[in-house]
């Protein structure tokens, strides 16, 4: 008796509605398809300027356009690349590096984004620290690394050190701010209802900041090498950082830029592991 009769109103409105999620489903499947049509054609442009390039480098350094000693070109460094590869070198020197960077990001950002939640749990302690702070971000922290040789001494801990002295101060700063312009009404909805300050911070401050924490940690694969690579130049006699010194004191510029192109793969793989965790992150805070 309640079944829709064929040509009632319950059953026209059944049938619009059917037609509309049909509709909706089509066109976006049109946008998915173009969209994926889109990021195809970017990758091949992408593809094709690198093979251009490196192309163009290698004609330039065979042709003597370019200076080959300094310069060099790609089959001369994979020819260097690879006899480093087969004795063992290479991968010694890249294990150091990454293993350096690593720790210092993962440190750097866990250890400011502490600092940041302790500064935000405390408004006193926020406005004593805020101009100390500003100072420590103001200050060209590279130059720091030789106050970190003395007092840690020539190795790991200095590099590590140079690094997060890179890496903490920013995320601070940032995440601390990303902290700060939470809408303070959410705030307000779970102190209504008996919730502390920690479950504030737990289910509305922290999963609002997840796109401002994701965007520092791309800053900081950045700073981490940086931190990392100057900290090898002043002390270490392992990792790219000592190829690329080693490299100029012996005029062996080759082995230089062939150290350059490995930071900046590693670094590459280093950034789209953050953009995969972006995805996880705000994707599961969006579902």
């Amino acid at each position: 008796m309640n079944e829709r009769q064929p040509g009632s109103p319950g059953a026209a409105a059944s049938s619009e509605a059917s037609a509309r999620r049909l509709l909706t489903q089509r066109e976006y499947a049109r946008f998915m398809s173009r969209e994926r049509k889109v990021a195809w054609q970017v990758r091949l442009v992408q593809l094709a300027i690198l093979i251009a390039f490196f192309s163009l480098w290698e004609v330039a350094g065979r042709k003597q356009w370019i200076d080959a000693l300094l310069f060099s070109f790609p089959s001369r460094i994979g020819e260097l690349l690879y006899t480093k590869l087969l004795d063992g070198s290479l991968l010694i020197h890249l294990g150091v590096t990454l293993w350096e960077t690593i720790a210092g990001f993962v440190l750097g950002t866990l250890l400011g984004t502490a600092v940041a939640a302790l500064i935000w749990w405390s408004p006193f302690l926020s406005r004593v620290l805020d101009p100390y702070i500003v100072v420590m971000n103001s200050l060209p922290k590279v130059a720091l690394g030789p106050l970190f040789i003395v007092a840690l001494g020539p190795g790991v801990l200095s590099i590590i050190a140079t690094t997060l002295s890179l890496t903490v101060i920013i995320t601070i700063l940032t995440v601390y701010m990303s902290f700060r312009e939470v809408d303070p009404n959410y705030t307000k909805v779970i102190r209504i209802f008996g919730g502390s300050k920690g479950k504030v911070f737990q289910n509305v401050i922290l999963p609002a900041s997840y796109p401002t924490i994701v965007s520092t940690l791309k800053v900081n694969v950045g700073l981490s090498w940086v931190g990392v690579i100057v900290g090898e130049f002043l002390v270490s006699k392992e990792g790219l950082g000592y190829l690329i010194i080693y490299g100029f004191q012996v005029f062996n510029f080759t082995l230089v830029i062939g150290s350059v192109i490995l930071i900046a793969i590693a670094a590459t793989l280093m950034y789209q592991a953050v953009a995969y965790l972006e995805g996880k992150l705000i994707g599961s805070k969006r579902k």
